[in-house]
């Protein structure tokens, strides 16, 4: 049961415009204690303390924890790669696109704080299965997704040719991390990869990728 659920005392407020800082303060809050106490050890009360905000306002922005905290990832995963990235239109072509997200994809999986929240759901997943489920839904799901819908677009578009669009947006990402090296990097052993490693990196999994969708 959701904490709004069990809280008579903070109903959403109807009819009065949000304040777009405060829903910022209260998301940038969320997201150091959600970091810091995983999900089960955050509160609405924490949170609204931290935000310097009421508990009344968390709720008017958010009408629950389960609410606060995707709405928390998502924003994470949309400041990185807005859904715009995964726009094509004609005449763009598929393979600079592809580099763009690629580059992008890895910037936001190596992130400190992207970093702090996957080794913290590793290590609690079992116990804070809700945390857990609310993640994946809010970020890799979501830029499954997005990969899907772009992927049909360029299909659409004749500059690639797939069988099952979803299948290929998880190999793209999966060629992406690689094995070892993304091991290494979520037990802390070896350091992310940086900029030019990325690029690099990127350029070789869009070359191949590319190739194995090429039409015809």
């Amino acid at each position: 049961m959701s904490e709004a659920n069990s809280t008579s005392s903070a109903p959403a407020s109807r009819g009065r415009p949000k304040d777009p800082a405060k829903r910022h303060a209260i998301l940038e809050a969320a997201k150091d204690l959600f970091l810091t106490h995983g999900f089960t050890g955050t509160s609405m009360d924490a949170v609204a303390s931290e935000a310097g905000v009421s508990k009344l306002t968390v709720y008017s922005h958010f009408s629950d924890k389960e609410t606060l905290f995707t709405a928390a990832v998502e924003a994470r995963c949309c400041s990185q790669m807005p859904v715009v990235m995964f726009t094509l239109e004609p005449g763009m072509p598929v393979a600079a696109m592809l580099h763009k997200i690629g580059e992008a994809f890895l910037e936001m999986l190596y992130h400190e704080h992207s970093l702090q929240l996957m080794r913290l759901i590793s290590a609690v997943g079992n116990q804070d299965q809700t945390m857990a489920n609310l993640f994946y839904e809010a970020g890799p799901m979501r830029t499954r997704n997005e990969m899907t819908r772009f992927l049909n677009r360029a299909c659409e578009l004749g500059q690639l040719q797939i069988p099952d669009t979803e299948r290929a947006s998880e190999l793209f990402f999966g060629m992406l991390q690689g094995g070892c090296r993304h091991i290494q990097i979520m037990l802390g052993c070896t350091e992310p990869p940086g900029p030019r490693e990325i690029a690099e990196h990127v350029k070789e999994v869009v070359r191949v990728f590319t190739r194995a969708y090429q039409p015809g």
